[in-house]
């Protein structure tokens, strides 16, 4: 997100490249901002073509109009962008780590900071979620139906299970990362692999639950290497031949020898190997674009955009797919969209169902927003905490959406995890600043 200095020129009119002048100095890679915002950007689109409304004599079915396109598993290529996600993640982790780590911060302290800007902005989803679907029961909606809703709506919130293992670890691995980077990454690529194995063979898809673990922190040590600057010091044939090499070998695994779905969305939950090729791929890419993002960044419209999003990237991120059901829905009752999902009219409204989301989420942003911003008092209050707290709160968190990767979201399920994270906050949270209305930090 940029920062103070960054926000001021771009609200107060100054010249853009001002505003790029003063990220400089304070070391800010503005390239990292837009690939973050251009990952929540895909998201919201991708989700936004998924939810699709029909009718089924008297009753109303969903599909995924995407799905019936026979282009749709290749478009995951470049649509599956969790990989950069995860890349840009662990740049900003590698940043603000090494930075810890000059302000004497311990590896508990740190991991507690990153779990209050974790959960505070998603516990209010998920006490909105409990409450409007409890109603929803006592309304007399069939429970079965609200069961289908809240595995709908809460989807999304697998990201929060792999992202607090990458910031649990971090420390860790990247201590290794800075003793010996080449074969750190390798051996959990090859971890990742041996997982995989394991999986396939065995035919036991519990078993690719720990590659929520080594595929995503295999990806963020990219992200590491990005913040060394490994990848700016390749030439340009380098970053391309890795691009190609990594779709090339992402092709033989797939459409060859047919280890794993062409459809990059199937591997995503469990988490497998292709999506590591992707991360490479991604990675290089964005560094191959990397003049024209800059020359992009100092455009003031795409400073502002960049920023407005960019500061409350995790609440949309977090609340979009329920904005998308919920449109969707009430379009559908009442009669504006009534048309099949997949045909000529449905992809037409596409374009202005996409901007009525955007809308609803820049405004439901504006009251929201404040959870994502902790209160300083809760990021200076570390020592407050001890070890073992942050380390069960990190724990808890971490099962509750594990739990929803392996089963699926449930009312009970959701209802469980509301609490469960309720009492992690409260761990990691001294005070009671878990309630404080929060300013930019």
């Amino acid at each position: 997100m940029p920062n103070r200095s960054t926000r001021t020129a771009a609200t107060s009119g100054r010249e853009s490249v001002d505003v790029v002048g003063l990220a400089a100095k304070s070391k800010r890679d503005l390239v990292v901002d837009l690939a973050r915002v251009f990952c929540v950007f895909a998201v919201v689109m991708m989700h936004s073509l998924m939810v699709g409304l029909y009718r089924d004599g008297d009753a109303i079915g969903q599909i995924n109009p995407l799905q019936t396109q026979s282009w749709f598993a290749l478009a995951t290529w470049v649509g599956q962008i969790m990989p950069l996600f995860f890349v840009v993640g662990g740049f900003a982790g590698a940043v603000s780590w090494r930075s810890a780590m000059r302000r004497g911060t311990t590896p508990g302290e740190f991991l507690r900071t990153r779990l209050v800007r974790l959960l505070r902005p998603a516990l209010p989803l998920l006490v909105f979620l409990t409450v409007v679907l409890w109603v929803l029961v006592l309304c007399g909606v069939d429970r079965g139906v609200v069961d289908i809703v809240a595995a709908g709506v809460g989807m999304p919130l697998w990201f929060l299970a792999a992202f607090i293992s990458c910031q649990a670890f971090l420390p860790i691995v990247h201590r290794w990362h800075v003793s010996r980077p080449a074969p750190t990454i390798a051996t959990l690529v090859a971890l990742s692999v041996i997982v995989d194995a394991a999986r396939i063979l065995s035919g036991v898809q519990e078993i690719g639950l720990f590659n929520l673990v080594f595929v995503w922190l295999a990806v963020q040590q990219l992200g590491f290497l990005y913040a060394d600057g490994w990848f700016a010091r390749r030439a340009r044939w380098q970053l391309a031949a890795g691009a190609v090499a990594s779709y090339a070998l992402l092709a033989l695994l797939t459409y060859t020898l047919h280890i794993y779905p062409v459809d990059m969305l199937t591997n995503l939950n469990p988490a497998t190997v292709p999506l590591i090729l992707l991360g490479v791929a991604q990675v290089c890419i964005l560094h191959l674009l990397y003049p024209l993002l800059r020359i992009a960044m100092t455009l003031k419209p795409v400073l502002i955009a960049t920023f407005f999003v960019g500061s409350r990237a995790m609440t949309i991120y977090l609340w979009h797919l329920p904005i998308i059901v919920a449109l969707s829905g009430g379009l559908f009752l009442s009669g504006w969209v009534d048309s099949v999902p997949g045909s000529g009219a449905w992809w037409a409204t596409r374009p202005l169902f996409v901007v009525a989301v955007w809308l609803i989420l820049g405004a439901l942003s504006l009251a929201v927003v404040r959870w994502e911003r902790p209160a300083k008092a809760a990021l200076q209050g570390l020592r407050q905490t001890g070890t073992v707290r942050i380390r069960v709160a990190a724990l808890l968190a971490f099962a509750v959406f594990v739990a929803e990767i392996q089963w699926g979201w449930s009312l009970l399920l959701l209802t469980l995890t509301a609490a469960v994270i309720a009492v992690a906050l409260r761990l990691v949270t001294p005070g009671r600043e878990i309630t404080v209305n929060a300013q930019p930090s």
